[in-house]
C-alpha cells in the first residue's frame, strides 16, 4: 500500500507546522487542502506559507485559480488524485493539509456529480435570500441536510442554493448521494488521517491574535490591490471568511476594531463546525495539541512509524 498522509482539524491548530515536520523527517510534498488558498492573490487572509519558509519542500494546489475561476470540490478531487499518483511515481510522500472537510471527502470518497441547473429553483431561492436574508436559506439547508449546514458558511448564497436544488429536485440530501461515490485515488493507496485539536480558550485566543496579525500584515491593502486590479467584489474567495467581513468594513458597513472581532468570532464558529464535521470521518486519529508543538509531532512521527508506514526519508512501501 502507498500512504497518504491527511492533516486535518480545525482552522489555526497548526496544521502547516506539523505537515512541514513530516514532510521534512520523511521526504514528503505537501498538497494544500484549503478551499481559498487556491486562489492566486488571496495570501493574507488564508495564511498561505510563505515560499520562504517552506523550508525547500514542495506545496501543491496553491495559487493555481485566478480569482474569477470557479475552483470546485470536483476540480480538486481530480488534480489532488493526480498530483497523489505523481508524488507516489518518484517515491515521495504525498501529505494532504488543511481544514476544507469537504474537499477532503470528495478526495478520499468521491463526489455525486447532481443534477443540473433549475433556473426558475434558483430564481425563487435567491428571492428568499433577498427577502428573508441568506441566512434563511442556511436555516433551510441545516434542517434538510445538516452535514451541509455544517460545511457551508451561513451566508454563501451559491452553496446554499446548490445544496437546496439538489435535494428539492432528487428528495434526497446533497450528503445521501455521497454513498454511492468513489474516490478518484488509487486502490493501493492508503489513507491515513490525523487530526489536531486544542482547548477551545486556547484556540480563542489563537485566532483572535491571527486576526490581528493579518490586519498589521496589510490585509485590507491586500483587498484594494484586488479590486483594483480588476476582480469583482463578487468573485468567490471575497466571499470566504476573513475576506467577506473585510470587504464589508471597506464597504462602511462596520469600523475596523468592529470588523476584527466579528472575524475571531466567525473564526471561532467556524472551528467548532469542522471539528464536528471530522469527527464523523472514518479512521481519524486525533492528536491534542497545536501542530507547532514539538511533542505533537514526536508523537504524530512515532505513530506512524510504529504502523510500520513510513521510515525516516521514504515510504516503507519504497523499502
Amino acid at each position: 500500500m502507498k500512504p497518504l498522509i491527511a492533516v486535518l482539524g480545525p482552522t489555526a491548530t497548526g496544521k502547516s507546522a506539523l505537515g512541514l515536520a513530516l514532510a521534512e523527517r520523511f521526504g514528503g510534498e505537501i498538497i494544500n487542502c484549503d478551499s481559498t488558498a487556491v486562489y492566486r492573490g488571496f495570501d493574507i487572509g488564508t495564511d498561505k506559507v510563505l515560499v520562504a519558509e517552506r523550508r525547500g519542500i514542495p506545496h501543491h494546489l496553491i495559487d493555481v485559480a485566478d480569482p474569477t475561476d470557479e475552483y470546485t470540490a470536483a476540480h480538486f478531487a481530480g488534480d489532488a488524485s493526480a498530483i497523489v499518483r505523481d508524488i507516489h511515481a518518484r517515491g515521495k510522500l504525498p501529505i494532504l493539509v488543511g481544514g476544507t472537510g469537504f474537499y477532503y471527502r470528495a478526495l478520499t470518497r468521491g463526489l455525486f456529480p447532481g443534477p443540473g441547473k433549475d433556473a426558475a429553483l434558483r430564481s425563487r431561492l435567491e428571492r428568499v435570500a433577498h427577502k428573508r436574508g441568506v441566512e434563511a436559506l442556511h436555516r433551510l439547508v441545516s434542517r434538510v441536510d445538516p452535514e451541509s449546514g455544517l460545511r457551508i458558511q451561513p451566508r454563501d448564497l451559491k452553496r446554499l442554493v446548490r445544496a437546496l436544488e439538489v435535494y428539492f429536485q432528487t428528495g434526497r440530501p446533497l450528503t445521501a448521494h455521497f454513498e454511492a461515490t468513489a474516490s478518484l485515488l488509487d486502490p493501493d493507496v492508503e489513507v491515513v488521517p490525523i487530526g489536531l485539536r486544542v482547548p477551545a480558550d486556547w484556540l480563542a485566543d489563537r485566532l483572535a491574535r491571527r486576526v490581528d496579525a493579518q490586519f498589521d500584515a496589510g490585509l485590507l491593502d491586500e483587498i484594494r490591490a484586488l479590486l483594483a486590479a480588476g476582480v469583482p467584489p463578487g468573485a468567490r474567495p471575497f466571499g470566504g471568511l476573513v475576506y467577506r467581513q473585510a470587504m464589508e468594513h471597506l464597504q462602511g458597513v462596520r469600523d475596523e476594531a468592529a470588523t476584527r472581532a466579528l472575524i475571531a468570532q466567525e473564526n471561532r464558529r467556524y472551528a467548532r463546525r469542522q471539528l464536528i464535521w471530522f469527527r464523523k470521518e472514518p479512521n481519524l486519529v486525533w492528536f491534542d495539541g497545536p501542530g507547532t508543538n514539538a511533542e505533537v509531532q514526536d508523537s504524530v512521527i512515532a505513530m506512524l512509524t510504529a504502523r510500520g508506514l513510513l521510515k525516516d526519508g521514504k515510504n516503507a512501501a519504497d523499502t
